[in-house]
């Protein structure tokens, strides 16, 4: 499938869509993926891809995505020192399981019902966004043993069934086990690499239907929108960085928390057909 007025349209759609996630990435800490994966959504519903798998086309390039960019930021912030590796080596034999089972879970099931997963845990972490306070805490240390043998994989398995990297989720539990927020945003860049590499192997085996496979599609990872958004997101992630260093973040990501909200309620609204 090559038809050049659709390619055209899908690129400059794309272009947007990576180049607002780079910016919001720099400037508030958020992971692409709670941007891209409604951004895609909507994209390739516009451009008219629909069906029962397009949430995993979704997912499944959004990840390809985070590979790219939580390499690039781990490593940038383990030049500055501030990756708790201990944590990291800790905790990915788990990440990675529950990684693993959401691609297997994922893969199973209809797009209406992944919107809906990702409605409801993107609800939960708009209103964290929203509403959380830096004082709140769960405890004075990350938790180990039985505690971490549950909540790892579950970490793992939630983001890859909202197209996510470590940050959403990952950034929050640390911080609310003392962590220290730097620290927290760049030890998840490395939960980011263990949750997006086995997931995007899973789902580039994946076999999808034509009705919902925009063009360049290996498995469930579209190939064009996984160029672009890399390529745009390196270009304007360092403007969003400038702009937090100009100004005060916070309220701005209580206000990407509450546009969160909305767009978690309409993907909501979609899954339940009204």
């Amino acid at each position: 499938m090559s038809d050049p007025t659709l390619l055209i349209q899908m690129l400059a759609l794309l272009l947007l869509t990576g180049a607002v996630a780079g910016v919001l990435a720099g400037l508030l800490g958020v992971g692409g993926g709670i941007v891209l994966v409604p951004a895609f959504f909507y994209v390739f519903g516009m451009l008219g891809f629909e069906g029962p798998q397009l949430m995993q086309i979704c997912l499944a390039t959004s990840l390809a995505t985070i590979i790219v960019t939580s390499v690039r930021s781990v490593l940038s912030h383990n030049k500055k020192g501030a990756v708790e590796w201990g944590i990291l080596r800790t905790w990915a034999p788990g990440i990675v399981v529950g990684a693993v089972l959401g691609m297997l879970t994922a893969a199973s099931l209809r797009s209406d019902t992944l919107q809906l997963i990702f409605g409801i845990l993107a609800l939960i972490v708009g209103l964290y966004m929203a509403l959380g306070r830096s004082s709140w805490r769960l405890g004075d240390a990350m938790p180990g043993g039985v505690q971490r043998m549950a909540a790892s994989p579950l970490l793992g398995f939630l983001s890859v069934l909202m197209g996510i990297g470590g940050g959403s989720f990952g950034v929050p539990f640390m911080a609310l086990h003392g962590v220290a927020i730097h620290r927290a945003v760049a030890t998840a860049a490395g939960f980011g690499v263990v949750i997006a590499v086995p997931a995007v192997i899973g789902f580039l085996f994946m076999q999808i239907e034509p009705a919902s496979r925009p063009p360049f599609t290996v498995g469930a990872v579209n190939l064009v929108a996984f160029a672009v958004v890399i390529a745009m997101t390196l270009i304007t992630a360092p403007w969003g960085v400038k702009l937090a260093h100009a100004m005060d973040a916070k309220p701005l990501k209580k206000a990407f928390g509450v546009f969160l909200t909305f767009v978690a309620l309409n993907m909501l609204r979609k899954a339940m057909g009204w």
